[in-house]
């Protein structure tokens, strides 16, 4: 126990006196470290955190924009589909690095950016259509995605983004932080990117889950509920990271994600991301690689301006344009509220270069072959952490940098093994009700509406729509009722004004009102 104690003991004074010395360095003054009341090393576990909170994009992402068959020719060979998840999953990773690596460097915040969830799915399923069947070609999506980001961006540098986010009243801007969080918790207790706790149900919408089997057509519940053991894994997860929490214990998100995984490598349990199928033996021998890196061939450039006559076009255009000035603009101030940045105006210290920044790495990602880049909600994993400042986000890029060539560990990740994670995630982001004046209706009814849209709609966006709607149509009343008494005073002012004139004119002339003589 005494060496355990000098131990331990020892590596506080070495971890201290890395702080200390980072700190004094220029680089610690440019990324504020003491202001914003952090450390080198609280950073780098933060940047962690939120890697490894939001690696499973790497292969979700590649997954879905692949469905669209990408560059393949009609129809898709599954040659060339795999060559093109391939070469999304390292252009993944690409636009990582660079949009966090600019959002860490340029505006010092800590929040990581990768592809939109929704927006791909949309880019691959509705846009471009599954190989290719939708109603704009996959080539003339990416000049759309392209576009779009110019006109963000313009956006962006004009101050106008800042000035539509502002406009957000102040229950609505909390309530969408702690709606996020439901969000990202519904999402994460879903059987494809999390535990798999809740599932469909054609009565009820969603019911109770975990079964031991799932019908692959329908999703219905076979041989039991609560019996699926990669759930009661992730639910194990779950508690380490929950106690971890509890306890204080830094690195708690890490802790059970990695817990996870590494019992989910392991083959020959009922637990294994590597199951003895023919998926489960391909996944196994990508896996076995550990280092590999895979050049971006087909997906790279792959724009083209051709169909931009038709409607389809515009009409997508518009309805990313509107996704991205309120769902990623409503991330990210509920980021920054998390960590405590937004002031009593509504803005926080570097929001003009994150919107700036936000915006252009869209054009980078249709570059590269994907839809539009967005900030991502499971930064508050690293904003949990502890990190406030810039190095989270570019120790996020850094850890992407490096996935491009461990792509086969990072892309194995299981998802039970983050699910939990998201679920923690949501539970801390609900602190932001709190401040929420739920006494006044006209506050906390649209405060409401928000919260519960969001995962309702599986949408952010739609769930600011209504809440400001609802905070509109509770203030047209007193708005109209304004309206009234100022018409009714300018009204009294312009008779009364009307009444001096008459007056001053009937005191300048006769006794009698006629004109003075001589006049």
């Amino acid at each position: 126990m005494g060496r355990r104690a000098d131990l331990r003991h020892s590596l506080t004074r070495l971890e201290t006196s890395l702080n200390d010395s980072f700190a004094s360095t220029s680089l610690g003054h440019h990324f504020k470290l003491g202001p914003r009341n952090s450390t080198f090393t609280r950073e780098l576990r933060a940047g962690l955190a939120t890697f490894l909170t939001m690696a499973y994009i790497l292969s979700v992402n590649a997954s879905i924009i692949a469905d669209s068959g990408g560059a393949c020719p009609p129809p898709a060979s599954d040659t060339c589909l795999a060559r093109t998840r391939a070469d999304l999953v390292t252009a993944t990773a690409a636009a990582c690095v660079v949009a966090c690596a600019a959002m860490g460097a340029l505006a010092n915040l800590p929040f990581a950016l990768a592809p939109g969830m929704g927006v791909n799915t949309y880019f691959a399923y509705n846009l471009v259509g599954f190989h290719g069947s939708g109603r704009v070609p996959y080539r003339t999506a990416l000049a759309v995605v392209l576009v779009e980001g110019c006109v963000f961006f313009t956006l962006s540098a004009l101050g106008i983004r800042a000035r539509l986010a502002r406009l957000i009243p102040r229950g609505i801007r909390l309530a969408s932080a702690a709606g996020i969080g439901l969000f990202l918790a519904f999402v994460g207790l879903q059987a494809h990117v999390g535990v798999g706790l809740v599932g469909p149900d054609p009565a009820t919408l969603v019911t109770l889950s975990a079964c031991a089997r799932t019908d692959p057509e329908t999703g219905a519940c076979e041989g039991g509920r609560l019996r699926s053991p990669t759930f009661w894994l992730g639910a194990l997860g779950f508690t380490i990271t929950a106690y971890c929490a509890k306890r204080g214990i830094k690195g708690s998100f890490i802790y059970g994600i990695l817990f996870v995984t590494l019992v989910s490598w392991v083959r020959g349990t009922r637990v294994t991301y590597f199951p003895n199928t023919p998926i489960g033996d391909t996944n196994y021998s990508y896996f076995k690689r550990i280092i590999h890196f895979h050049p971006i061939k087909s997906t790279m450039g792959a724009l083209s301006f051709n169909g931009f006559n038709r409607s389809e076009v515009w009409v997508a255009l518009t309805t990313l344009l509107y996704v991205d000035v309120l769902d990623t603009t409503g991330t990210m101030y509920s980021m920054a509220e998390i960590a405590g940045f937004v002031d009593e105006r509504g803005g926080f210290e570097g929001d003009y270069v994150a919107f700036l920044v936000d915006s252009a790495s869209s054009i980078l990602g249709s570059a590269l072959g994907m839809s539009t880049m967005a900030t991502y909600v499971e930064s508050s994993a690293g904003i949990k952490e502890g990190g406030r400042t810039g190095l989270t986000a570019l120790t996020v890029g850094l850890c992407f940098f490096g996935s491009m060539f461990f792509a086969p560990l990072l892309t194995s990740v299981p998802p039970w093994a983050v699910g939990p994670s998201m679920v923690m995630i949501g539970a801390m982001m609900m602190r932001t009700a709190l401040d929420v004046k739920w006494g006044d209706a006209g506050e906390g009814v649209p405060a409401f509406v928000t919260m519960a849209l969001m995962p309702l709609t599986y949408s952010i966006s739609y769930g600011i729509i209504g809440g400001l709607m609802v905070y509109v149509a509770l203030r047209v009343p007193d708005w109209v009722v304004e309206a009234v008494r100022w018409v009714v005073k300018a009204r009294r002012s312009v008779g009364g004004a009307r009444n001096q004139v008459a007056e001053a004119g009937g005191s300048g002339g006769g006794g009698d009102g006629r004109p003075p003589e001589g006049v």
